[in-house]
């Protein structure tokens, strides 16, 4: 059986937030010029060129010990990523959001009634506290608009509980790098779909960030490159960050201190942007932060060690 260790899958998340924070943060620059799908395709080729480095510098193993468990986690995560941003086209970002933010939901639920896990009280109120709390963060927008269509981003939300529960029940044995690179390569493999579809039949793209989704292969500027290998390098290091602690620790534990990216965004983004919260968003905040706290002072309290008497 794996052993727990939540404390260190707790520390762990908190550099994925902050790092994953950052980088996205300049999205935005990103998609001012470029498409989704070249952007995909553009950091997965830098970032699998690193990875490769690193693996023969390091002697990381990305060889799969289970070609299939691997194969499928990074199909299903692949899948959640490509209906998340297929949502932006025509969904409010904040309702899209909201959607995914179900997933430790879905975690809890997957784990209990697939998996068999026990899942205590404290638990099951954390991951309401911390839904709540993003809900405040987002607004209420979030609560506005709903229709069939913003049924996607809950499916996303699905797709990326299904995916965290695989990195450890399916593959435990795995490596950090080797689920790293299935990652990268599945939205890679995506992303040159995209382009090549938008290519061959191209649609009316709207001018700037409006049409990120929309937008086929464009020849870029250095500053989308600059950043796209900013996004390849912090990604490498977050998400690998994140997959790791998913190994550490019960999905349904990790999934709720995954909450901690929202407060993080926001804090970077007042820092880079000088965009401010309003205390409905800071009040929200406080309950995503009370709500990994929960997760982890329980996991401190049942790792300690039973005095000898």
């Amino acid at each position: 059986m794996t052993q727990d260790r939540t404390l260190a899958a707790t520390g762990l998340i908190c550099g994925y937030a902050l790092m994953i924070g950052f980088t996205d943060n300049y999205v935005r620059v990103i998609a001012a010029e470029a498409g989704l799908w070249q952007f995909h395709a553009t950091r997965t080729a830098m970032a699998l060129v690193m990875l490769a480095v690193a693996a023969f510098g390091f002697g990381l193993r990305l060889r799969p010990v289970n070609l299939r468990a691997v194969l499928a986690r990074s199909a299903i995560h692949g899948a959640a990523m490509v209906i998340y941003f297929g949502a932006l086209a025509f969904l409010p970002v904040a309702l899209v959001a909201a959607g995914l933010f179900t997933s430790p939901i879905f975690v809890l639920l997957i784990s209990r009634f697939a998996y068999g896990h026990a899942i205590g009280p404290v638990r099951v109120l954390a991951v309401a506290i911390g839904f709540l709390g993003v809900l405040l963060v987002l607004g209420p927008e979030a609560l506005q608009g709903a229709s069939l269509a913003a049924v996607l981003p809950v499916l996303a939300g699905f797709l990326y509980a299904l995916g965290n529960i695989a990195t450890r029940e399916w593959c435990g044995a795995e490596s950090a790098s080797t689920l790293l690179a299935g990652f990268f390569a599945a939205l890679g493999v995506i992303g040159v779909i995209g382009m090549a579809g938008l290519w061959l039949w191209p649609i009316e793209v709207a001018e700037g960030a409006a049409g990120f989704v929309q937008r086929g292969p464009v020849a870029a500027s250095e500053t989308f490159y600059f950043w796209t290998f900013v996004q390849a390098i912090g990604s490498l290091v977050a998400v690998g960050m994140m997959i790791r602690a998913y190994q550490l620790t019960e999905a349904s534990r990790a999934s709720v201190l995954e909450y901690v990216i929202l407060p993080a965004s926001a804090l970077w983004s007042y820092m880079l942007w000088g965009e401010v919260l309003t205390g409905l968003q800071i009040a929200g905040m406080a309950l995503i932060i009370a709500a990994g706290s929960m997760i982890a002072l329980r996991a401190k309290a049942q790792e300690a060690p039973v005095p000898q008497v």
